[in-house]
């Protein structure tokens, strides 16, 4: 790819006249059910306790015994444009969120879980279950609970021993039916065969709730709401909980699935567009999953479109043919990594097979922070300490490197600063990475169907000090959340920032700029800005941030030549 291939800024116009415009067209299309597939719908299942859950069943209209790929939410599984006023309408969040390509349906997919116009043909049964207290199931739920798990657990080995399932279960689903799969995969229900998580965050205070310690003030306000209007009976208001609970007490640990114990073969969807929700989190089920086969696969296109489009399908296909129906496809045999590498918008400019991730062949580059020029610079510090200040609600620091090689930068990014705060006792921290090309700055997809988005960003709590020894490793710093620890008139104190996971092709000449503030990147404006993503201002303070002498402020990346790159695309293609 050459310098004038890459996609030009898309400004604040552009951006809000894409959202009307969706809101009015979106790029769903909706086909008829094929035929050939029997519906068998509200079948009653009863768990242990004796409340009563219901799924619909999709199978070969054969009879024959087939392997099940199973989704379950609290949402209402009914909810599925056939059963429409119009028999055409599509969920109201396709019109709220654009997607970078067009997605294409049958009249039978429920929200975000298998479409089964795709999925039957192709010889397995599609089950969706409503979870207790959602749709057409009894009882109160009690969301990323283990009596969740439980009911999971039950209504899986229900589907194994029915007549018309092989014996064999997978789970497959996006958001909360990607984070529906985490703990029940971790009770190890004996006729569950593999889990596909699609995007779905695995810590509900570090990924979701409050990452780097600071509240979300958006997603969580128009999911709590969203489940309410939707008649979701559950026994916990989580907006409420969140504002009460700024630490990750044992309410939080209890949510938090043991991934460890997973030991079934995973697929899991590491997206590089949703650093504002799924991302961190479905990267954490690759590192920490306890599975002997584990694939990850990247991509930085929308989250719905990236998930029924032909090439994740057809990976999917090929996971769940390999893991349910023992054919030898080659699959365990393959990189575990899928990696997507974009240099802008949604269309990756090269995709690798990579056995680890990050991937192991990476030169990691220590860029410190020198104040004084608003530069990074790849050599030890300067001598002589400098600092520079801004003010958390109006300003920002900012440093520049100039990139001296095609380079591909992978992987997570961590960040060092050495901060001291006057007017406060603790401040929000927002990092953020850009890319700029012949002074124009290079967009990219993110959360919420947000196409400006930054390479990257991360968030952190200054008095969250606390570093959780066993998770935490040199190139990605993970907090305990634990407590706080207030800050002193005159102190200066080091804070870790761990900056998302993604892809990025940098070209000799392009910018790498870090932006440092006390408040979030975007308005909140639902046009304009990454709509509904928006998190906790810091206090009215300024931050000085102190580099150089003893002060080892620095931003550790992770790069590749590009020409390493095309060698591994060049050795791909010769495989395949």
């Amino acid at each position: 790819m050459t310098a004038h291939t890459a996609r030009q800024s898309i400004g604040p116009l552009t951006l809000a006249f894409r959202r009307i415009r969706n809101a009015f067209r979106p790029q769903v299309h909706l086909y008829a059910i094929p035929s050939g597939i029997h519906a068998d719908w509200d079948v009653p299942v009863k768990v242990r306790d004796g409340t009563t859950l219901r799924v619909n069943v999709f199978r070969p209209s054969s009879g024959d015994p087939a392997p099940v790929i199973m989704s379950a939410h609290p949402y209402g599984k009914d909810m599925i444009a056939a059963h429409s006023r119009s028999g055409r309408a599509v969920d109201l969040q396709y019109r709220l969120f654009p997607q970078p390509h067009s997605i294409a349906i049958s009249e039978w997919t429920s929200w975000e879980a298998p479409d089964p116009g795709f999925w039957v043909p192709q010889g397995y049964a599609v089950v969706n279950v409503d979870l207790r207290g959602g749709g057409t199931a009894e009882g109160i739920g009690e969301l990323f609970s283990d009596q969740e798990a439980r009911d999971y657990y039950d209504v899986i080995e229900w589907a194994g021993t029915q007549a018309w399932c092989s014996g064999r279960v997978a789970l497959n689903g996006v958001s909360y039916l990607a984070i529906s799969e985490y703990k029940v995969a971790a009770l190890r229900p004996p006729h569950l065969a593999a889990i596909c998580p699609w995007e779905g965050f695995s810590d509900l205070y570090r990924d979701f709730a409050r990452p780097g310690g600071i509240r979300e003030d958006g997603f969580t306000i128009v999911w709590d709401k969203g489940l309410k209007r939707g008649g979701v009976a559950t026994s916990t208001r989580f907006r409420e909980e969140i504002v009460n609970r700024p630490e990750r007490d044992e309410w939080y640990e209890s949510t938090v699935p043991d991934l460890e114990r997973i030991e079934v073969p995973i697929l899991v969807c590491g997206s590089f567009s949703d650093h504002s929700l799924h991302t961190q989190g479905s990267f954490e089920v690759f590192r920490r999953g306890g599975s002997a086969l584990k694939s990850l696969y990247t991509h930085r296109d929308g989250k719905w479109c990236a998930f029924y489009g032909k090439e994740a399908s057809a990976a999917r296909l090929r996971f769940f043919d390999h893991t349910l129906k023992g054919i030898d496809n080659g699959w365990d045999s393959e990189p575990a990594v899928r990696l997507a590498i974009h240099d802008n918008g949604p269309e990756p400019v090269a995709v690798v097979g990579e056995h680890n991730w990050p991937p192991g062949d990476l030169q990691w580059r220590t860029l410190s922070l020198d104040p004084g020029c608003g530069t990074l610079i790849e050599e030890a510090p300067r001598a002589q300490a400098t600092s520079v200040s801004f003010d958390t609600r109006r300003g920002a620091a900012q440093f520049v490197w100039t990139v001296p090689d095609d380079i591909d930068v992978i992987g997570p990014m961590a960040l060092r600063l050495h901060l001291e705060v006057l007017g406060a006792d603790d401040v929000f921290v927002f990092a953020g990475v850009r890319k700029f090309r012949n002074g124009v700055q290079i967009q990219f997809e993110g959360s919420f169907g947000f196409s400006g988005d930054m390479v990257s960003k991360g968030w952190q709590r200054a008095a969250h000090r606390e570093l959780d020894e066993r998770l935490s490793t040199s190139v990605q710093p993970v907090h305990t959340h634990r407590f706080a620890e207030p800050l002193r008139a005159g102190e200066i104190i080091p804070v870790e920032v761990a900056l998302q996971p993604h892809a990025t092709r940098f070209l000799k000449g392009d910018v790498l700029r870090l932006d440092i503030r006390g408040k979030w990147h975007f308005p909140r404006d639902p046009l304009r800005g990454q709509f509904p993503s928006f998190y906790e201002p810091s206090p009215k303070a300024v931050c000085v941030l102190h580099a150089g002498g003893a002060f080892d402020a620095r931003l550790l990346i992770g790069t590749r030549l590009v020409s390493a790159t095309t060698a591994k695309c060049d050795a791909a293609r010769l495989r395949g």
